[in-house]
């Protein structure tokens, strides 16, 4: 059975696994994200120990955090970009590990990896058009249409798209170091804890702050909707481990759409059309796995 490498390349943490999927996962590293080549350092330590032990790998995906080049003829494939990640802009982070280890890598963001995972193991199972976000560090979106993960242009930019911002009821003037108020400046753990002065998982369920990220998370989720027609939404990350916000996200996007779509999954079921992960917050590393089982033609 061919041997896989899967890398989730975040903003705070790296993990670097090895197996075929969520039931087999031979190997598992987690590790700071800290300078480019030291991760990509420890990220290839970790591989050349898995190949002495477990055999040769088939390939490796990396699903990380962007804005990355995604476009296999482009001469900056494989590349981070523009990312505001102190250090990183404009790092070759699938070249070195290619390179390296001499065999295919699959190189995406970590929503469309994500999603990926979703759509082989997860909630997304049986789907052909659907949406992941996560909410955490940042906020990002992934897309499968039709079966394919959008690329296009670049890759979705789901966390940068800009919601009312009421400046009465919310002064806060958002944490995003390019556009400020976006969805990512208002609703993302940093914005968060900033508005607040305390982390997220510290604020009780009953706090204001929740349905302020609701209305503000259903505004991003809402265009999605419109724009792309998602059989369901996926939401994950940090911040939506509070699994009260659920509730809360759903009854603010009937709210806006005002019963103009109609479909059953949204006027009946809207339990079953905005859900949580069905790999949890091992969505990234399979996606990157799931990656790396596309780049080897699976």
């Amino acid at each position: 059975m061919s041997l896989f490498g899967g890398i989730e390349a975040g903003g705070t943490k790296f993990v670097c696994a090895a197996g075929t999927g969520p039931e087999d996962v031979r190997e598992e590293v987690r590790f700071a994200t800290t300078t480019p080549d030291e991760c990509i350092g420890k990220c290839l330590e970790f591989f050349q120990a898995i190949q002495s032990v477990h055999g040769p790998l088939s390939a490796v995906g990396i699903a990380s955090f962007g804005p990355l080049d995604p476009g296999p003829g482009s001469p900056t494939f494989g590349y981070i970009t523009t990312t505001p990640k102190e250090g990183w802009a404009h790092t070759d982070l699938a070249g070195p590990i290619s390179r390296a280890l001499d065999i295919p890598v699959g190189f995406d963001t970590d929503v469309n990896g994500a999603a990926l995972g979703e759509f082989r193991w997860g909630a997304a199972q049986g789907l052909n058009t659907f949406v992941y976000l996560t909410i955490g560090t940042g906020i990002g979106g992934g897309a499968m249409v039709n079966g394919t993960l959008i690329h296009g242009l670049l890759h979705p930019e789901m966390g940068h798209v800009l919601p009312p911002h009421d400046w009465m009821a919310d002064p806060f003037a958002g944490v995003c170091p390019y556009h400020g108020d976006c969805l990512e400046g208002l609703a993302s753990g940093p914005a968060i804890e900033q508005r607040w002065n305390q982390k997220a998982e510290n604020l009780p369920p009953d706090h204001q702050a929740w349905d302020l990220e609701a209305r503000y998370l259903a505004h991003g989720i809402v265009p999605q909707i419109y724009i792309l027609s998602p059989q369901r939404i996926i939401l994950g990350g940090g911040v939506m481990e509070q699994a009260h916000l659920f509730p809360k996200i759903r009854r603010q996007v009937r709210a806006i759409l005002k019963d103009y779509i109609q479909s059953p999954a949204i006027l009946e079921n809207m339990d079953q059309y905005i859900v949580p992960p069905g790999l949890g917050n091992r969505a990234g590393v399979l996606g990157a796995l799931a990656l790396a089982r596309a780049a080897a033609g699976e």
